[in-house]
């Protein structure tokens, strides 16, 4: 069975930086690509990066574009999500996608057959 476990969320205030980590387990995850979504209540999950098997490739949403960067250590099947210059509008439940199968990144949380429970982010104005 796999599983994601996501960690490294909390309050901070406006301009700040979290790291968000992704541990994953269950099987070989060689391959694969995966990312972060977030989402708060009563909307849409909502794309925010993803990354390649080999990290070479990443792709972001356009609202966290040159704040976040997304990484992976694949050796210890864990992504990371760096978020720096935090703004009140980035508040939400942030959670860890895995495809599940080959394919390219994206965007589309269809994509993604694996999820984790999820990490509260709160940003203060």
């Amino acid at each position: 069975q796999v599983q994601l476990v996501e960690s490294g969320g909390g309050l901070v205030q406006a301009g700040g930086s979290l790291r968000l980590s992704c541990a994953a387990s269950g099987r070989t995850f060689i391959g694969y690509a995966m990312g972060w979504f977030r989402q708060t209540p009563g909307e849409e999950r909502e794309f925010v990066a993803a990354i390649s098997w080999s990290g070479g490739s990443t792709y972001y949403a356009d609202s966290v574009k040159g704040r976040f960067t997304i990484s992976r250590d694949s050796a210890k099947n864990t992504v990371f999500l760096q978020m720096n210059s935090l703004k009140p509008e980035d508040t939400a439940v942030y959670y860890c996608a895995d495809r599940g199968s080959y394919g390219s990144l994206s965007a589309i949380a269809t994509n993604y057959r694996y999820w984790g429970q999820g990490t509260q982010v709160t940003v203060s104005s």
